[in-house]
């Protein structure tokens, strides 16, 4: 499968038409449709925006995998190698542990919330 066909079903699965999938992305609805049918390829930065929202991961949609979700591991991964977080974790350790605490039960709400 490539992107267009991976697409397609994770729109339709949704229930989505394609003009209201691309309103909800702010993108034209032919980009949506050149998409599906493998005219064109979105931009890194569309790509991603496709997988936040069908909460599946970029290698899934470009048919580098054919499992859809990150393991924990591999979320964790993700989230410890984003660089827009990178001076945050590494403050971290710092932390009171007080503070630590907080987070982690923050954490928890988050994980229990996304089930």
């Amino acid at each position: 499968m490539h992107l267009g066909d991976r697409l397609r079903a994770l729109r339709e699965r949704k229930g989505l038409k394609q003009t209201e999938f691309a309103e909800r992305m702010g993108i034209p609805n032919q980009n949506v449709s050149n998409y599906e049918r493998g005219f064109r390829q979105p931009d890194y930065d569309t790509l991603k925006k496709f997988a936040d929202y069908f909460e599946v991961t970029t290698d899934y949609l470009l048919g580098r995998s054919t499992t859809p979700n990150m393991s924990e591991e591999e979320e964790f991964q993700s989230f410890a190698n984003d660089p827009e977080l990178e001076r945050w974790y590494k403050e971290l350790p710092n932390s009171e542990e007080e503070d630590l605490q907080a987070l982690k039960q923050m954490w928890e709400i988050i994980k229990k919330n996304k089930k």
